[in-house]
């Protein structure tokens, strides 16, 4: 398939399954309908061996060539994005985590809207788990300028496993910045203040991983200080007024104690409905 070339950035880190690595790296590359130009790894510190010896493999059998980007010590996923970023070869990227699924038409579907002038482009996912056959929900992404703008007053409007985007967009308003369990939203943002143009597609092209612990790991008091200096943020570049930002500390932080389970229901209502 023609096109312009791009680069699939894809972090590892020490908590990675070798299996999963590699299922997330094959997906987005050998089994998309339209292949991107390089894979670019970035190690974020030191992995467990079967990691190691596997990233060594696909950089040997790949038919996509493989940039490993190595981290001496774990820097964190701000600090690895960025070091990606600087390494990839094209001005379209496609962001990819090394625990999910990206579907076959996914490029072929995200791209034609960066090279038709898109900055950033994001689509609706699935959650899967250990079988990606079987969703567990759907999260549908806000179509339209109008409602990503919307939604990014109270949430994050672009999920970030779905990403392609053009680099000189991010680099623009200055790139990932270290925002606690934030950074991609931050960005999104302030990619719209800049007056980027944004975009996401209603089908679902990316399996999402999840775990027993993924929606408890949503709570706590330390998610609860990312949330409130999060909001601030918003509320410090005007992004949010007053009354929104009391909505999303009183909403958002409320949310950060609601017991496991209820957390995981209000969540997928906010998002999408569960498939049955």
């Amino acid at each position: 398939m023609s096109g312009a070339p791009f680069s699939v950035l894809m972090p590892v880190y020490r908590g990675d399954s070798a299996q999963r690595v590699r299922r997330a790296a094959e997906s987005s590359t050998v089994e998309q309908q339209r292949r991107p130009a390089e894979l670019v790894i970035v190690r974020d510190g030191p992995v467990p061996v079967p990691v190691e010896a596997e990233l060594v493999r696909l950089e040997r059998e790949l038919p996509v060539p493989v940039v490993r980007v190595d981290l001496a010590v774990n820097a964190g996923l701000t600090a690895a994005l960025n070091a990606g970023l600087a390494r990839c070869r094209h001005e379209l990227v496609a962001r990819a985590d090394a625990d999910d699924v990206s579907y076959p038409r996914r490029f072929a579907v995200q791209l034609p809207l960066l090279e038709a002038g898109a900055d950033l482009v994001g689509s609706s996912m699935h959650e899967i788990g250990d079988d990606e056959t079987r969703p567990l929900a759907l999260r549908r992404a806000p179509v339209g300028e109008r409602d990503i703008l919307a939604v990014s007053r109270h949430r994050n409007p672009v999920s970030h496993p779905t990403v392609v985007l053009r680099r000189s967009a991010v680099e623009a308003v200055g790139g990932y910045e270290d925002v606690p369990l934030a950074e991609d939203y931050w960005l999104w943002v302030r990619m719209l203040r800049a007056g980027a143009r944004v975009a996401n597609v209603a089908e679902p092209l990316v399996g999402y991983r999840v775990s027993a612990g993924s929606y408890e790991r949503r709570g706590g008091v330390r998610v609860f200080r990312a949330e409130l200096a999060l909001q601030a943020r918003l509320r410090g570049i005007g992004h949010v007024s007053s009354l929104q930002w009391v909505r999303n500390v009183v909403v958002r932080g409320g949310y950060r104690f609601v017991p496991t389970r209820l957390r995981e229901l209000a969540y997928r209502t906010m998002v999408g409905a569960p498939r049955r």
